[in-house]
């Protein structure tokens, strides 16, 4: 009896045991084994450094509990322009997070680095968050800067990065072009009025970063033409020495986001790249956006925390005013157009 009993206790041990194995076993199927660990380069434009510092980390941690593989990604800032002319040179970059479409549309002319219908295979126009142009015065507004036809009064030097290697600043020429043609009547009193303006810019930066370390950190100016997340992350870094400044009118500037295919095709690196960006659109890279002071484009949750940061503008599309991107490269900062015409340098 004892010796049944005790066959009956080991066979039952090793039905159980028998069991947690095959469980053990399913659990264990169900998590990726081990894959060698990746590095990506997202190149992208100046004032996305502190974003994509946060964001990365975030995403670092999300692909290696869904996919358990470890990811480095490292960042490389710069003029848009700049950094496109990058990667048309040879700049290894897997994603491009360039601060327009235009700019990512160069890498499509010159040397097909991805394909023509880049913009579609994303959401919002490969725009997972938006921005747009304020003006950034000193502490208490002392010039009395309340819109863009305050930058063209005499006395007053105004900081913007140059269109001919920023992106920002092409949105910042734009933003000054239509307020002028709805002020003034006509592309030709907008050209007039921003030659104007640029008559009054002291200092012409390749990059908007550039432009913002010269007016905060060297002091120069009395107005920074600025992005609205770098203007609100000098509010945050410096506190009370700047104020500001929400024009009547401004731009709705669209960052659009793109894997470089011949980078990704080449390197093997398409799946982890295309994932980093479809994560830009997922709750927590929406959350990390809005915490950056841009604007979260499609998460309704992010958009509703964050919407009493920004300010209710008056914005234009670059569809709306210009024709899209191709056709206001073309007007405005190919070589010899509008900017070319009404820059003299100083």
């Amino acid at each position: 009896m004892t010796t049944r009993r005790h066959f009956m206790n080991v066979s039952t041990r090793l039905a159980v045991a028998v069991a947690l194995a095959g469980s053990a076993g399913v659990a264990f199927a169900q998590t990726p084994a081990a894959k060698p660990p990746v590095t990506l380069l997202n190149v992208s434009y100046d004032p996305t450094r502190e974003f994509y510092v946060e964001y990365n980390a975030a995403f670092a941690r999300h692909w290696k509990a869904r996919a358990n593989q470890d990811v480095t990604i490292k960042q490389s800032h710069g003029g848009s322009g700049k950094q496109a002319r990058s990667i048309i040179d040879g700049l290894d970059a897997d994603v491009a997070t360039l601060a327009l479409a235009g700019d990512t549309d160069a890498l499509v002319k010159n040397g097909a680095w991805l394909a023509p219908d880049w913009q579609k295979k994303l959401p919002h126009n490969a725009s997972p968050y938006t921005s747009t142009i304020v003006l950034v015065v000193r502490q208490g507004n002392p010039k009395g800067i309340k819109d863009w036809d305050d930058l063209i009064k005499p006395g007053i030097s105004v900081i913007t990065p140059n269109p001919k290697t920023s992106g920002g600043a092409r949105w910042n020429y734009l933003a000054a072009w239509e307020f002028a043609k709805r002020q003034y009547g006509s592309d030709a009193k907008a050209r007039e009025f921003v030659a104007k303006l640029y008559r009054n810019v002291s200092v012409l930066d390749t990059g908007a970063r550039g432009s913002t370390i010269t007016f905060a950190q060297r002091a120069q100016g009395d107005v920074l033409i600025a992005w609205e997340n770098e203007a609100y992350l000098l509010d945050k870094e410096f506190g009370a020495r700047f104020d500001v400044v929400a024009p009547s009118i401004s731009i709705l500037a669209e960052p659009a986001v793109a894997v470089v295919d011949k980078n990704v095709d080449r390197k093997g690196t398409r799946t982890v790249a295309g994932e980093y960006l479809k994560y830009l659109y997922s709750e927590e890279g929406q959350d990390i956006a809005g915490k950056n002071f841009y604007r979260p484009a499609v998460s309704q949750k992010a958009i509703a925390k964050y919407a009493s940061q920004f300010p209710k503008l008056n914005l234009f599309t670059i569809d709306q005013a210009f024709g899209g991107w191709a056709k206001a490269d073309k007007e405005h900062f190919s070589d010899g157009a509008s900017f070319d015409q009404i820059y003299v340098r100083k």
